[in-house]
């Protein structure tokens, strides 16, 4: 276990796509560098009013503990209160066109020690993806690349991360998913520390190129302000989950991290309504019917 080679990857990791992102937007990202009372700290590259990103944010953080918080330790009730280390590469975009989708991406590794036992680690990530208007071309090509991420490692992996998605990118109190998913794992720590960590550097390193062929052939899409309602509209969805069921939001609140850091992920315009439909045959009504479905995009 080598957890300073983690750490330089995902600084790298960080850099890396930041600059592609900077060259698609045009803009630069703004950059916060943090430190955290209790422990650590971490980089901060958020953009806001760019050419292309309503808002975006690409976040680094390393950070330390006494006593592992609830939410990372609810799977595995046996850590509760060690020591605990954690570093990340967490990333949330919302460009402005409703033709192009927001994204998420994360890659992360936690160690939990006790002076009487040998320390517990494990690796967790994904990447998900959460139109608003559906295109086939472009789910396809994003399960592509979520595939071709883990194919080296086993093809047990691709069903079984995917499956994973879509049950935890779900608003019970909705009954819909999110988006359209993708891959998400957790608590990766077999079949050794070498091979855990090159799955998730293939993660992370397949994030862009699932990407940006998206962003590239939606940009210029026009729309209006029907687009732009109901895109606010359907990041309310975005806003819920994340406030009531994600993990790493609720490990950033709970562990005393940096609010501003840690809610860079909402949207920066949202709209509720009270128990609205889309209109029957309408665009709108599509991506409910045929895209926040659990389906096999491969």
């Amino acid at each position: 276990m080598n957890p300073a080679c983690v750490k330089d990857y995902l600084l790298g990791l960080q850099q890396r796509i930041v600059a592609a992102l900077e060259q698609l937007d045009g803009r630069p990202f703004r950059e916060d560098r943090w430190n955290r009372p209790e422990g650590g700290g971490g980089i901060s590259r958020v953009i806001e009013e760019g050419g292309l990103f309503e808002r975006g944010g690409v976040n680094f953080s390393h950070v330390q503990g006494a006593g592992l918080p609830p939410s990372a330790s609810a799977s595995r009730p046996e850590l509760a209160g060690r020591a605990w280390e954690a570093m990340g590469v967490s990333l949330v975009l919302h460009p402005r066109n409703p033709h192009c989708p927001t994204v998420h991406m994360n890659v992360r590794f936690f160690v939990a020690t006790r002076d009487d036992a040998a320390p517990a680690w494990w690796f967790g990530g994904g990447m998900d993806l959460t139109p608003y208007y559906g295109y086939a071309e472009d789910a396809g090509h994003f399960h592509r690349n979520c595939k071709l991420a883990l194919e080296p490692f086993g093809e047990q992996w691709h069903p079984q991360f995917k499956a994973w998605c879509d049950r935890y990118f779900f608003l019970k109190h909705r009954n819909e998913p999110r988006g359209i998913g993708g891959i998400f794992f957790d608590d990766l720590n077999q079949p050794d520390f070498d091979t855990c960590f090159a799955l998730t550097q293939s993660v992370g390193n397949h994030f862009i190129d699932a990407y940006r062929p998206i962003l590239e052939r939606r940009r210029d899409t026009p729309y209006a302000g029907r687009e732009r309602d109901f895109q606010a509209y359907r990041r309310g969805r975005y806003v819920e989950f994340n406030l009531v069921y994600d993990r790493g939001t609720l490990f950033g609140l709970q562990s005393g991290g940096r609010t501003e850091a840690i809610l860079m992920s909402m949207p920066p315009l949202v709209k509720w309504r009270y128990d609205w439909k889309p209109e029957s045959g309408s665009p709108e009504a599509a991506l409910y019917r045929e895209f926040l479905v659990a389906r096999d995009w491969v």
